[in-house]
């Protein structure tokens, strides 16, 4: 039998436990990788119930309010929902046309406005554009993609997609009415449900869930109106400065900011391309170098109106993620998960590791003095 010294059994003991950790963490590793394969494969089936419980967070408030003046589920969904959508109704039926109007003839104006700005792009930079023509990028292949995008056949395709789509999303609704109706579970209501814990076991995880519950219900509900007020402003503002379709490309820009930064880098290139620009066959056809700077002071203003007065009066730091977290958040996940759940789960599962972070580190490692 080999026997071992005291420090080789030292060596050797942590040889094993680093193996040992290594091998469970790329255990857990590969469990997650997995549930995220399955989990993009479902996405069709999950996306509209994720949709669904989101949507519930957002009106839970508004539902309570109501449920404690009537004291009756179905009376409250009822004024709830007459209350949201006779609003919503009379704005579409006052401004929908206008609105679908202006979409449809910016679709229609996008290719000219893109060949007009690569156009400029090459006069104004031609060594950036040579530099570009060296790494074989070629702007005429880019050019090409946008006119394939915006081909009739490929809108009407993208159309009945869409009206495919419509019966799946009923399924939204119906878990948005599911989960809005049901009764609030905090986590004491979980850990119920797990009567093989220990007492001091089920506190502990019943006050992880409660903080988890905490940051997700709080960014969904406070990032939505923050996203419609910045969208508010930023369609004000462009109208204002007198940009084409300026409302229509404002509003769009600050609701898909739900995203962070997702909605200027959409929407703030098509809008200074427009500004400089103008439109074909319009009075604002020889545009203005005045609305171009605008366009910029407009998205400039509500950027720091939103981080020093918007986002800290409406959502302060609830996530618990930091703004870089939340950015990272978006990216990472929609990467990961490569659709439309991955930006739908972002925040919960970074919501989670945040919560499970702080978990580990109160219990597990101690501070030093």
């Amino acid at each position: 039998m080999i026997e071992f010294s005291k420090s080789q059994g030292k060596t050797i003991a942590t040889g094993l436990t680093i193996m040992a950790l290594a091998v469970v963490v790329a255990f857990v590793c590969f469990v997650g990788w997995m549930a995220a394969k399955v989990l993009s494969f479902v996405s069709p089936a999950i996306t509209p119930v994720i949709a669904g419980l989101f949507l519930s967070m957002f009106f839970k408030p508004y539902y309570d309010w109501w449920l404690q003046t009537v004291r009756n589920p179905s009376a409250a969904v009822a004024l709830m929902m007459v209350s949201v959508l006779v609003p919503l109704s009379i704005l579409l039926w006052n401004f929908g046309s206008l609105v679908t109007d202006q979409t449809a003839s910016l679709i229609e104006q996008a290719p000219g406005l893109f060949s007009k700005g690569v156009t400029w792009f090459n006069a104004t930079f031609p060594k950036i554009s040579s530099l570009f023509v060296k790494l074989g990028v070629s702007w005429q292949d880019v050019t090409d993609q946008v006119y394939a995008a915006f081909a009739p056949g490929k809108l009407a395709g993208g159309l009945l997609d869409c009206v495919t789509s419509v019966f799946s999303w009923l399924i939204a609704v119906i878990f948005f009415l599911y989960f809005l109706t049901r009764p609030t579970m905090s986590g004491e209501d979980y850990v119920k449900e797990m009567p093989f814990l220990k007492p001091e076991t089920k506190t502990f995880v019943a006050n992880q869930i409660n903080a988890f519950l905490d940051i997700v219900v709080s960014f969904f509900q406070r990032q939505v109106i923050i996203c419609l007020i910045e969208g508010c402003f930023y369609g004000l503002g462009f109208l204002l400065v007198g940009l084409p379709y300026g409302f229509v490309i404002g509003f769009l820009l600050g609701v898909l900011n739900l995203v962070p930064f997702l909605g200027s880098v959409v929407c703030l290139p098509i809008a200074l391309t427009l500004a400089y620009f103008g439109t074909a066959g319009s009075a604002e056809a020889a545009g203005s170098s005045l609305t171009w700077v605008g366009v910029l002071v407009v998205w400039l203003t509500v950027l720091v109106l939103d981080g020093y007065l918007i986002t800290p009066k409406i959502q302060g730091d609830k996530t618990g993620l930091g703004y870089a977290g939340v950015i990272f958040s978006f990216f990472f996940w929609g990467a990961v998960f490569d659709s439309a759940l991955g930006l739908l789960l972002a925040i919960p599962l970074s919501a989670f590791c945040v919560v499970l972070w702080r978990a580990v580190k109160l219990q597990y490692i101690k501070p030093v003095v």
